[in-house]
């Protein structure tokens, strides 16, 4: 956990490979993942996405759960085990993005970006209007915060030729901003995003 920069107080020592496993024997309840998640442990805080019903997380719980982020896997895990299959997904993202907590502004991107990858079926509208949250946070030089913004860039722009075609033009503008954080994160989209494999799929 140590070499990826994960930081629990808490923890067991189970692999999440376990913990995954244990999940889908377990099958879902709400009020066990809601115990889960009091008990404060890693691996019962992992465990809690894949055991929870998403028609019955409500946007309260939601934000609960976000302040109690200590680590960017238990962010990350929630984000996109759970927290995207809800229908408050949109507005965590525009109100999490606001937020100064470095794991509760990291989970507006990691949702964003994860939003991006499942719901295959959602229009464009909303994903080229969240560019704009993703340039208003692209200064803020937090490690986890800038990387889940970038990842949030990437994401949203491999979901087709027109996003692509905006999410590439906003890594442009940010890898020539004179914010250090701005162009790393510009720098880092751009790589992905150009991609001759990526390109390749969208001109096909």
């Amino acid at each position: 956990m140590a070499r990826y920069a994960i930081v629990a107080p808490k923890a067991f020592g189970v692999s999440v490979a376990t913990i995954r496993d244990l999940g889908k024997r377990v099958g879902r309840d709400h009020q066990l993942a809601l115990a889960l998640w009091k008990t404060g442990y890693y691996e019962a805080r992992m465990l809690a996405p894949f055991v929870d019903e998403p028609a019955r997380v409500t946007r309260a719980q939601m934000d609960r759960w976000a302040k109690d982020f200590d680590n960017w896997a238990i962010c990350d895990g929630l984000c996109l085990h759970l927290f995207d299959k809800t229908p408050h997904a949109w507005p965590a993202i525009n109100a999490w993005s606001r937020r100064r907590e470095e794991f509760v502004k990291r989970a507006a991107f990691a949702l964003l970006a994860s939003v991006a990858l499942h719901d295959k079926k959602a229009p464009d509208a909303p994903f080229l209007k969240s560019l704009r949250l993703i340039e208003r946070a692209s200064t803020d030089e937090r490690n986890f915060v800038k990387k889940g913004v970038s990842w949030a860039l990437r994401s949203v722009g491999h979901r087709n030729r027109t996003v692509h075609t905006a999410a590439v033009r906003m890594a442009k503008k940010l890898a020539a901003s004179p914010d250090a954080t701005a162009r790393w994160i510009g720098k880092d989209a751009l790589g992905d995003l150009q991609r001759p494999l990526v390109l390749r799929r969208f001109k096909a």
